[in-house]
């Protein structure tokens, strides 16, 4: 055996496990996700076999009203969250690369979020927008008046905004660390330049900062995207979908029909569908951004 094959060999087995677990969790599962989605398949067996039911699945999501509700709301959800999100992590990023005393205390409190499991973060939250006299609704009666207050989470004109926050607040530290780490690959001698021609902060940041971050742009664009459009957590924990359908998203409409109706076949065609339309999203905005590179 030459020592090119033994080394490829190597290789191999190095990577078997990482293949093998990748295969039992994520891509048998799909395959079994696509075959259920043409079946009535249920998630506890009954006494009438299985059958194959053809396009029937897909059908009915298309024809059913609260699944658009979910793709609007889901749609909605990423529109506000994803340019909110990647601004106050990119706002938070430069402030920590700038040269405050006690800048890696600040970082460390900074990440905080990060270290705290979704649930418990949601939890906290949950006392924040509680009613009557959750911190926020006390923080609103100082310029409503006592015994004013918002049902921030019951209210359909609030309950999609009251999640976009929390949501926000809870993972942007993430996107702070990779905008950081962008920032701190920009040349200082391109600041020092544009500082000698006379170049206000905000002309720094345009024609200096911006554009030394298009890639971390890019990446972090696509990746907070397809994070929003699996919004489940928050809905699953605050509001369960209400009030009146407003906050439900596709994976909690996925979560409701595979496992409160046990309809595994309706649920692994919605599935599908959204693996497509995510991988399509994805695609579609690296294409967008590579063709703005090459022109």
């Amino acid at each position: 055996m030459s020592l090119k094959s033994k080394s490829r060999r190597q290789q191999w087995l190095m990577l078997s496990p990482a293949i093998l677990g990748l295969s039992l969790i994520v891509i048998l599962p799909f395959f079994l996700s696509i075959w259920f989605s043409f079946t009535d398949q249920r998630l506890v067996p009954r006494p009438i076999p299985t059958q194959v039911v053809g396009f029937r699945n897909y059908e009915r999501i298309l024809t059913d009203d609260e699944f658009w509700q979910a793709v609007g709301n889901t749609v909605l959800f990423a529109v506000l969250v994803v340019p909110f999100q990647l601004a106050i992590s990119l706002g938070a990023a430069m402030i920590l690369n700038s040269k405050l005393r006690l800048r890696a205390a600040l970082r460390t409190v900074a990440i905080l979020p990060l270290l705290l499991p979704m649930t418990v973060i949601v939890a906290i939250w949950a006392v924040l927008y509680r009613i009557p006299n959750g911190p926020f609704n006390a923080v609103f009666q100082l310029f409503a008046g006592s015994g004013n207050y918002v049902d921030w989470l019951g209210s359909s004109s609030t309950a999609m905004v009251a999640i976009v926050v929390l949501s926000a607040w809870a993972t942007f530290p993430y996107q702070m660390l990779i905008y950081l780490a962008g920032l701190q690959d920009i040349a200082e001698e391109l600041y020092e330049a544009a500082r000698i021609d006379g170049a206000t902060r905000w002309q720094q940041f345009w024609n200096v900062t911006w554009p030394g971050l298009r890639n971390v742009n890019i990446f972090l664009l696509i990746i907070t995207t397809i994070g929003a459009l699996k919004l489940f957590t928050q809905i699953a924990i605050l509001t369960r979908g209400g009030p009146n359908g407003s906050t439900t998203t596709i994976i909690y409409y996925l979560f409701k029909e595979g496992y409160q109706t046990q309809k595994v076949g309706f649920a692994s065609a919605v599935a599908v569908m959204f693996f497509l339309a995510v991988t399509a999203i994805a695609l579609l905005q690296r294409k967008i951004f590579k063709n703005e590179e090459e022109t």
